[in-house]
């Protein structure tokens, strides 16, 4: 799917769909569960019908429940934001990668490996 079209996700909006991520499928109370730190319950509910209106979220109805289900995977809403953070911050994968080895938060050895593993 797409996601270039969607708006960039809030704090907020991002924790929800964590946890939908992480149960795959939900219904409210379980998606409430799931949410990292305390949500209210309105709160909670408030930001899937945000993810609704956005398209990274739809649901089922079940008798009065509705069940809730990513349309974005996680996967790839984390490769637009890479993409989006390279462009607009290091204009090329190879700089990003010269930024993280410049910090120490990809070493020599990671390189190797990611070589390696590319090579095969």
């Amino acid at each position: 799917m797409d996601i270039d079209n969607k708006k960039e996700l809030t704090k907020a909006e991002e924790q929800v769909m964590q946890a939908i991520w992480k149960l795959g499928q939900g219904f409210a109370g379980e998606i409430v569960d799931t949410v990292e730190g305390t949500a209210a319950y309105n709160t909670v509910l408030t930001v899937v019908r945000i993810l609704e209106q956005k398209g990274f979220v739809a649901h089922e109805t079940f008798n009065r429940s509705n069940r809730y289900y990513p349309l974005v995977t996680r996967e790839e809403y984390m490769q637009q934001q890479l993409s989006r953070m390279t462009r607009s911050y290091f204009g090329s994968a190879r700089a990003l990668v010269s930024f993280l080895v410049d910090r120490n938060e990809v070493t020599l050895e990671d390189l190797e490996a990611i070589t390696k593993e590319l090579e095969s």
